[in-house]
């Protein structure tokens, strides 16, 4: 079986907002997203600490969007710890939410108190949250992707 995003190569692979897959879901279009906040095999992976981090903020911040609510269907990270997958309802293009992308990643940069959802009783593993990186992390990728966004960093490389 041929897996789509296998199919890309990660070596040229920029960091960036790009359309990983659309499926069909009865009679609507998912489309899902790969956040990708790191140069895969450029550069090291994320902190799981961070990543997990980062997971819990963003779907805290999309579910809670007025616009972005009802289109949230799930956040999520990459297993390589190089980016997040995020699908959202509609058939979107990176365009499309760029705007609540900055709006996100801005979110965590300024976030302060206690991470949402980080007790034994929410998270199946609650210690392992890491806030100041994950907010370093968030910072970088606004700071020279999000804030510039550039043709290269929405199209997968060919």
């Amino acid at each position: 079986m041929k897996v789509a995003s296998f199919a890309i190569d990660h070596d040229r692979l920029e960091r960036g907002i790009y359309v990983s897959r659309k499926d069909k879901v009865g009679g609507e279009t998912v489309t899902t997203f790969d956040i990708r906040i790191k140069k895969p095999n450029r550069e090291p992976c994320m902190d799981t600490a961070a990543i997990h981090t980062l997971e819990h903020l963003m779907a805290v911040y999309l579910r809670g969007n007025e616009e972005w609510a009802e289109k949230t269907v799930y956040v999520g990270p990459m297993g390589c710890r190089t980016g997040m997958y995020i699908i959202f309802k509609g058939d979107l293009y990176p365009e499309d939410i760029a705007g609540v992308m900055k709006d996100t990643f801005k979110y965590i940069m300024d976030f302060k108190g206690d991470i949402p959802a980080a007790t034994s009783k929410e998270c199946g593993n609650y210690l392992d949250h890491n806030l100041e990186y994950a907010k370093w992390e968030c910072a970088k990728f606004y700071n020279e992707i999000l804030t510039d966004l550039k043709k290269e960093n929405m199209n997968y490389p060919e």
